[in-house]
């Protein structure tokens, strides 16, 4: 006990607990010269159970809301009488705070929750920056920085890599920073060794290797984007810098792959059997071929098709076979997933400028080999794979390529050492078995109502209060809960190191180029207006 009478007189006394305390929530009152901002972290102490023994414990809450008031100035007065009060200084001025607990230190550093209520009449305490630091600390090798706690720029925030294993979910509206913030992950986690495939649909990645100045880091060589073929690209290869083809040899295929490009369902045996069989006459002609072949296969059916079934079965064959020309995905070679699955590197796969479908396809793909890969022990180290604009690739009908294989690998691809990193605006718009899969998640601004029931629905850590605090969210600000963190905390992101790519574009700069680039500070246009002005007053 002496220890914590040493510990008491260092810390700012500034409240007392009133009224009705619990295990998991108190109010008390402040002075208004000393009443804590919103969010701020307190301290007070509580008599727990450790090993048998009754000992005072700090314990850590946040203050979730505030409220002032006065007596004397009520609404009914009118403003002369309360000017005068104020005036004369005889209002009084009270403050009630409501603190939600989010626990103390155990003996090896974990968060434990209270048994008992704390009680009325304690003081209230500004939490100590050391005891925050060890709140929500980890061990260096264990621990990925993200930035500070909102209230405390001076306490950095981490996150836990063993966390990671129940996989992770980044949900914020469009211009809260979500790809931001995902883009930070990716440095730490890289700089910690990891293996990363982050699937970019609008190349907000691609820029990784690059410094915000846009000059390569140490790390740049340990960085690749792939880039398909088809893709028009948001940027050149000349401005990304390193860039692989994404290539998929359609003959590389098997029959069931095609249907499922093809989307033939397999209640289509007739059809189905006669695709088959275009297939391996062609196969015995050519070691590559494309669609195109197996088409012009399919047209020649009448050499081949024993009867007007088998013919009729072919030339339904055709529509579907064109779908796939009309993809334009595939070449004359594949691209390995071994060139990915690599210690310590980063692959953005840039998906910018393909069709949607385009776009599922190769996730499906990438997704697909890395799972049979991990899950046959071929590669030994943890992949963290990042889907960026999730809802696309596994809506709750999920109607697409890649939704059967991003559920599986969020059911299961845990125990091979496979982690998902899903990163959406619109949490409504993904299926709930992947959302629920995420037993983290980092929530930034939203204020939609059916996405603030997803994130509420998929997570039991995320309260009521917690919820209501998402639209007070400035951008670059997130609540953090699940098993990457001892318990929820509130921060705000540290700068990024490497330059983004999806940033918005600044409008008021663009706008003042263009008219630079129509007329000096607009002079030409000006000058045409008043001559024109000119003209019609003088007929």
């Amino acid at each position: 006990m002496g220890e914590d009478i040493g510990v008491l007189n260092t810390l700012k006394e500034i409240g007392i607990i009133v009224g009705e305390a619990s295990s998991s929530e108190f109010y008390f009152s402040s002075k208004p010269e000393e009443m804590p901002s919103r969010w701020e972290y307190v301290v007070v102490f509580s008599l727990e159970d450790i090993g048998g023994v009754l000992k005072e414990v700090p314990v850590i809450a946040q203050v979730q809301g505030i409220v002032s008031m006065s007596q004397a100035l009520t609404r009914d007065l009118d403003f002369d009488i309360t000017k005068k009060l104020v005036e004369a200084g005889i209002a009084d001025r009270k403050v009630w705070c409501k603190a939600r607990i989010l626990g103390y230190l155990g003996e090896n550093g974990e968060v434990l929750q209270p048994r008992k209520a704390v009680m009325p009449g304690k003081p209230v305490y500004m939490a100590p920056r050391d005891l925050l630091e060890k709140f929500y600390s980890f061990p260096d090798d264990e621990a990925v920085h993200i930035g500070h706690l909102i209230t405390r720029s001076e306490i950095p925030i981490s996150l836990s890599l063993r966390g990671f294993r129940r996989h992770l979910a980044i949900i914020a509206q469009t211009g809260a920073g979500k790809s931001y913030l995902a883009g930070v992950l990716a440095e730490e986690l890289l700089r910690k060794g990891a293996t990363i495939i982050m699937l970019d649909p609008h190349a907000d990645y691609v820029f990784l290797s690059k410094t915000v100045e846009g000059v390569k880091h140490e790390l740049s060589d340990n960085i690749i984007v792939f880039r398909n073929p088809a893709s028009t690209g948001r940027y050149s290869d000349a401005d990304v810098g390193r860039v692989n083809p994404y290539e998929v040899c359609f003959s590389d295929l098997d029959l069931d792959e095609i249907c499922l490009i093809a989307r033939i369902s397999e209640r289509y045996v007739n059809i189905r059997n006669s695709l088959e069989k275009a297939v391996t006459n062609v196969r015995r002609r050519k070691s590559f071929f494309s669609p195109r072949d197996v088409l012009e296969e399919l047209q020649q059916a009448d050499s081949w098709a024993a009867d007007e079934k088998e013919r009729a079965a072919a030339r339904a064959a055709q529509k579907y076979v064109k779908r796939i020309i009309d993809m334009k995905v595939f070449t004359n070679v594949s691209t390995s997933i071994d060139k990915m699955l690599k210690p310590m590197q980063l692959s953005v796969i840039d998906l910018s400028g393909l069709e949607d479908e385009v776009s599922d396809y190769i996730a499906y793909r990438i997704l697909s080999e890395v799972y049979e890969k991990m899950a046959g022990g071929e590669f030994k180290y943890p992949v963290f794979i990042f889907i960026e604009e999730a809802h696309r690739f596994i809506p709750p009908e999920g109607r697409t390529y890649s939704s059967t294989i991003i559920k599986k690998i969020s059911a299961e691809g845990r125990k091979f050492g496979v982690f998902l990193i899903l990163i959406t605006q619109r949490p409504s718009k993904i299926h709930s078995d992947a959302l629920s899969q995420c037993n983290s998640q980092i929530i930034m601004r939203i204020t939609n109502p059916e996405d603030q029931k997803a994130v509420s629905a998929s997570s039991e850590r995320m309260s009521h209060d917690l919820l209501e605090d998402l639209p007070g969210l400035n951008v670059g600000e997130a609540i953090v809960v699940g098993e990457i963190t001892k318990a929820p905390v509130m921060v705000k992101v540290k700068k990024r190191r490497t330059r983004e790519g999806g940033a918005d574009i600044d409008i008021v700069g663009k706008l003042k180029e263009a008219l630079s680039m129509a007329g000096k500070d607009g002079s030409r246009l000006e000058t045409e207006r008043l001559r024109d002005e000119l003209k019609e007053f003088y007929g």
